[in-house]
């Protein structure tokens, strides 16, 4: 299975294989809710991020709560101008050529010079509406694209964007691995439902 770039050609096991290979995410504060994307899930959601059309040559990318960045270090190795990762944990940074870091609040995030927002914020889990100021911050920037992971569970997520005149639709939709790696997990792992969303301006 491959899927085409600027007329290039990307086999999608190539892309899962080197965003897998990235520096692991550290996942030490329960409280940031640091669940890693895996490699095989983050490189299908490029390859549909590419296939919906939404990244280009030009593509201006910010990856909000990046973490170690695989979801927009995956939007460079498919052919984003630009990437900005915007991680509030510093452990989490480590060298990349061709992307920035900006290391802070995501309300530090001017939301400007970019054209598509990929994140997978916190779901509010152990802090109640911790997802809220990433949601925000990307509504009320100047992207023109949005794609967000979140709960297959989540119901407050389409409203919101309404508020702030953005529709979207669930594009893709799988299980997500919920490794051990906190005091109150029970068990070696666990799977949740999720779905992910592409939002456009009204």
């Amino acid at each position: 299975m491959g899927f085409t770039i600027h007329g290039g050609f990307m086999r999608l096991r190539h892309l899962a294989m080197a965003l897998s290979n990235l520096p692991p995410h550290p996942q030490r504060d329960a409280s940031l809710e640091q669940y890693a994307t895996e490699g095989d899930f983050a490189a299908r959601w490029i390859a549909e991020v590419v296939e919906q059309g939404d990244l280009e040559k030009e593509t201006r990318v910010v990856d909000l709560g990046a973490g170690n960045g695989i979801l927009g270090i995956g939007c460079l190795l498919a052919g984003a101008d630009s990437v900005l990762l915007v991680e509030q944990d510093p452990q989490c940074v480590h060298e990349y050529e061709g992307v920035e870091w900006l290391i802070g609040d995501v309300k530090g995030w001017s939301g400007t010079d970019v054209d598509l927002v990929i994140m997978n914020p916190p779901w509010g889990v152990q802090i109640a509406m911790a997802d809220r100021p990433f949601l925000e911050a990307a509504f009320s920037s100047e992207a023109h694209v949005i794609y967000l992971l979140h709960s297959a569970k989540a119901s407050h997520i389409e409203n919101l964007a309404k508020s702030f005149d953005w529709g979207g639709e669930v594009v893709l939709s799988g299980s997500f691995r919920l490794p051990a790696k906190y005091e109150h997990h029970s068990s070696h792992q666990g799977m949740t439902e999720v779905a992910v969303w592409r939002f456009k301006r009204n």
